[in-house]
């Protein structure tokens, strides 16, 4: 009997059982409205009890309403929670994908950086667009180390923030070392010269000797206690 059922309807079969199946047919040969939507919640919370990994997916409940209205040949009509459409939605095709036609002009930021530059660069306000330019050189730093493992320098993010902005964007060292220097990373001074140190905003320096006195010592100390050289037992003596 399951054979002769559309492909879709098939796994709705599968999925909930040959017995929920004839149960919603059932409700095609009840005249009343009120007792058939009744009996039709009742199936749907027998499907949500088949099939509870359900829950996981968003509109769960929109979702098994639909498919008790395709278990029916999309002739159910109750009064539903929710707008029946059964499985009309899996035939449709999707609509195409425009993909991008050409990459990135530096491949380590990639196309969202270029957008932050072009709105950096259409400021009109030179001191916003100067802020707004070193915060963008501090993103691009940080994207530059992923993508190559290697720390660029101060003055090769400058030179690619003129490059990507035509040259609307254009600092020098001291502007950047005046601000902190591009790094975010680590508080090290600069790579690109600068003497000024800045603080890291990822990674929050912690001391080795903090570390240990919260583990209960250092690993030599930890060792002797065992040994019995420091707050242990006493060595034994020879017998005079």
């Amino acid at each position: 009997m399951i054979d002769t059922l559309p492909p879709q309807l098939q796994l709705l079969v599968r999925e909930y059982g040959q017995n929920t199946y004839q149960l919603a047919q059932t409700l095609l040969t009840l005249d009343d409205r009120a007792e058939r939507t009744k009996r039709a919640h009742q199936i749907v919370q027998l499907m949500f009890r088949l099939n509870p990994g359900v829950r996981e997916q968003q509109d769960y409940q929109h979702k098994l309403w639909n498919h008790l209205y395709a278990m029916t040949g999309n002739q159910l009509e109750v009064d539903a929670p929710f707008p029946l459409t059964g499985l009309e939605q899996f035939n449709n095709k999707p609509e195409r994908l425009s993909y991008p036609t050409k990459g990135p002009k530096l491949r380590p930021y990639g196309k969202n950086v270029e957008e932050l530059v072009a709105k950096a660069a259409a400021l009109d306000d030179a001191t916003a667009r100067e802020q707004a330019a070193i915060s963008i050189g501090r993103v691009m730093k940080f994207l530059h180390r992923m993508h190559s493992k290697d720390i660029p320098k101060d003055v090769t993010i400058i030179r690619h923030l003129k490059d990507l902005s035509g040259g609307k964007l254009q600092l020098d060292q001291a502007q950047v070392d005046a601000a902190g220097g591009f790094d975010t990373m680590t508080g090290s001074a600069s790579q690109g010269g600068g003497s000024r140190a800045s603080q890291g905003a990822f990674v929050v320096p912690q001391p080795r000797q903090e570390r240990e006195q919260r583990r209960g010592g250092g690993k030599q100390e930890r060792r002797d206690k065992r040994r019995g050289k420091k707050g242990g037992r006493e060595q034994q003596q020879p017998p005079q």
